[in-house]
């Protein structure tokens, strides 16, 4: 007798497409997969900014070569260890970086691991406030563009997003400065803040570094007000940039949102298009905004060294210029380095936050 189980497939079994064998794992296993893809992303990183440091030959030579008498200037390259074998070199800075040790400033004589907490608050300061500014802007006007499509604001707003990405940093900061800042006075042409409220909140007890966020907690109004004036004009410049890839990245994902058949059936039942717009089709076009946003954090990164030339703000940016002027090697590596880190720890919060809100992300 035939069991059920043994029973061959019928014709109608036959039919019936093939199951899908579910491939990848959990969000669980997907979390720890990009997490351990870190260490990796972090290593090459660190590798390459070592060797390419290393190019143009030890760091105690290209900056004090020239300024010390050659047999001073070997002695402080022996006991720094620079004249070693490069890979015991490179080793040795690897089990330096696990320690949280980078090393000591040559221009100035200071840890670099100090430098990098006075001033990285600074820099993440400016990338937030950039950050918001791109979204506030690109994403609604990449909404208009959208809903507007092959018309005259869908035009103009695409050649604003080409003009937003195109400027240079700079040119855009001198550009507000000269406008805002000069003839009108409406804005301060350059630092964090003024020196009143600067010696405020670093007198606080325990700051953050991040001015707005400890002038709110110590609830100074008048320093809250003082430092978002001098953040207006950096934010803007280095925002701008970022908002014209968001704009663009808006309109094409929405665009092609506002073509699947649901969104279809909704515009036949008489639902209105700024509905099906705001409604309907901008939220499946969110991950891929989410996606570029990880990528937009090394943008604003990168675009944080001329901008805070630009405007005197005291951050990784403005210290890394001055850096490359004194041929400090070893305080850029550190800095390199740390924005490295920032970019792949971004780029992880960021995928975990697509895959939480669309799971096909972890498959």
């Amino acid at each position: 007798m035939t069991t059920l189980i043994d029973a061959p497939p019928s014709d109608a079994d036959a039919l019936l497409p093939p199951k899908k064998k579910q491939s990848g794992g959990g969000l669980g296993q997907y979390i720890l997969v990009r997490f351990l893809l870190i260490f990796p992303t972090i290593l090459i990183l660190v590798t390459l900014v070592f060797f390419l440091m290393r190019i143009t030959g030890d760091p105690i030579t290209a900056a004090m070569g020239g300024r010390l008498p050659p047999e001073q200037l070997q002695e402080r390259i022996h006991s720094a260890g620079y004249d070693r074998p490069l890979l015991v070199q490179y080793f040795e800075y690897l089990g330096q970086l696990v320690t949280g040790n980078f090393g000591t400033t040559l221009s100035d004589n200071r840890k670099v691991t100090e430098m990098l907490t006075t001033y990285g608050s600074a820099t993440l300061e400016l990338a937030v406030n950039a950050l918001i500014v791109a979204l506030l802007v690109g994403i609604p006007l990449g909404l208009v563009a959208a809903s507007r499509r092959d018309h005259l604001p869908d035009a103009v707003l695409r050649i604003l997003a080409i003009l937003f990405y195109a400027t240079p940093v700079f040119f855009a900061g001198m550009l507000l400065k000269l406008v805002f800042s000069v003839w009108l006075g409406w804005l301060p042409v350059a630092g964090r803040a003024g020196t009143r409220t600067e010696l405020s909140l670093t007198a606080l007890e325990a700051p953050t570094g991040i001015y707005w966020l400890d002038a709110l907690r110590s609830g100074n109004m008048a320093a809250f007000s003082d430092v978002i004036s001098h953040a207006v004009l950096p934010a803007v410049a280095l925002g701008f940039l970022t908002a014209g890839v968001f704009l663009r990245l808006v309109r094409t994902n929405v665009i092609g949102t506002l073509g699947k058949d649901y969104v279809e059936a909704g515009r036949s039942r008489g639902v209105s298009e700024f509905r099906l717009v705001t409604k309907h089709a901008y939220k499946p076009a969110l991950i891929p905004i989410i996606t570029v946003m990880g990528l937009q954090i090394a943008v604003l990164l990168g675009g944080a060294v001329l901008t805070e030339t630009t405007f005197e703000w005291k951050g990784l940016g403005f210290q890394l210029a001055n850096y490359l002027t004194a041929r400090d090697f070893v305080a850029v590596q550190g800095i390199v380095v740390l924005l490295a880190v920032i970019v792949a720890v971004t780029n992880f919060i960021v995928d975990i936050i697509a895959a939480l809100i669309d799971p096909r992300v972890r498959y």
